[in-house]
């Protein structure tokens, strides 16, 4: 081929992208939302977190609905003759009720206010302390990096309990003292993440393009580190909340959170142990809402983590070759067995003749 060749197709190259226009580039979060899309689970997992989150918004309208609020007792239909509570779809109850004839589908979905906004509130809170401090432990280093590394580790050392009982023998059991708590134990582990990270990225060239620039501390860790430990910190974020979740009902259950007549998964798990021999649904259809919450949201980080990494990619293009082979194989296989069944009749045929 000719220089003169070449050129000519180099040139047709550039007139055909020229119409088809420019290519655009996607951005990271594009790429990863490609890559959680092709994750069934993940989205299955979202679905389901989009369901509870729509269910615990409405749980006035099936109390409405129901015509049983919340913590209103029915001794009469919400009750059997021993005094016990009565079945799922029994006088209108659709999942049965708790121990004082109470509906227990729409305190779930009460509860399921409780767990939620406990999850999200003291994760949102624990990421921006867990940032901040991991930041500036990172990112100033020496004395100011010791302080705080030894600050955090002193938090992820402390026994969750211990401060849960005193809190609550001084104030009362609340769902403040449940914020506090939750929110104390779990800044800590972000920052050590946070911190870890920043180190890292701190010796990066363009950081230091950026001091030669004139650019302070303070903009240099939240312009220019902060977006790159967005990933790391949105993944970890999305598993703490199902720690927090689990979390408050530990506390509901031991009498150190929400108090009755307030709905938690906690608290209606404690109370459902003098009935799980006589009625089962008052202890399972709870246990099985926080399982698939807590569940879902577990499944969701981890393919949230999986999704932001690089290697998802050729994972996915890998597992997809590899079904298109399966196929292919399986219609070989197919045509095979058809054509020797079509020559074996053919014989028959003939040998008939």
């Amino acid at each position: 081929m000719s220089i003169t060749e070449v050129e000519f197709q180099a040139h047709g190259a550039e007139e055909g992208q020229e119409a088809a226009g420019p290519v655009e580039g996607r951005s990271q979060w594009q790429l990863t939302w490609r890559r959680l899309r092709a994750d069934r689970v993940s989205m299955i997992a979202l679905v389901v977190i989009a369901i509870m989150v729509i269910l615990a918004i409405i749980a006035p309208v099936f109390a409405a609905i129901t015509h049983h609020p919340v913590n209103t007792p029915y001794p009469n239909q919400g009750e059997n003759a021993f005094g016990n509570p009565v079945g799922p779809f029994t006088n209108g109850f659709w999942l049965g009720t708790d121990s004082v004839g109470r509906d227990l589908f729409v305190r779930i979905l009460y509860g399921a206010r409780i767990s939620l906004f406990v999850g999200v509130v003291t994760t949102a809170i624990a990421a921006f302390l867990g940032v901040s401090i991991g930041l500036i432990a990172g990112y100033f280093g020496g004395v100011v990096d010791t302080v705080l590394a030894r600050l955090t580790d002193a938090v992820l050392a402390f026994p969750y309990v211990v401060l849960a009982l005193a809190l609550a023998e001084a104030f009362g059991p609340s769902l403040t003292i449940i914020l506090i708590v939750i929110t104390f134990f779990s800044w800590a582990g972000i920052a050590r993440i946070v911190r870890g990270q920043t180190l890292a990225i701190r010796e990066k060239e363009y950081i230091e393009a950026a001091r030669s620039l004139g650019a302070g501390p303070f903009r240099i860790m939240f312009y220019d580190i902060l977006p790159n430990l967005l990933a790391p910190v949105l993944v970890v974020a999305t598993l703490y909340i199902p720690n927090a979740i689990v979390f408050e009902a530990t506390l509901s259950f031991l009498g150190l959170g929400i108090q009755p007549p307030t709905p938690s998964w906690g608290n209606m798990l404690a109370d459902a142990e003098n009935f799980y021999q006589v009625a089962w649904w008052y202890l399972v259809f709870p246990a099985l809402f926080l399982l698939i919450t807590t569940l879902a949201f577990n499944l969701l980080g981890d393919g949230i983590r999986d999704a932001m990494d690089p290697r998802t990619e050729r994972l996915i293009a890998a597992r997809r070759m590899r079904k298109r082979r399966d196929r292919r194989r399986k219609a070989a296989a197919a045509n095979a067995t058809a054509a020797n069944a079509a020559n074996n009749g053919s014989a028959a045929n003939g040998a008939g003749k």
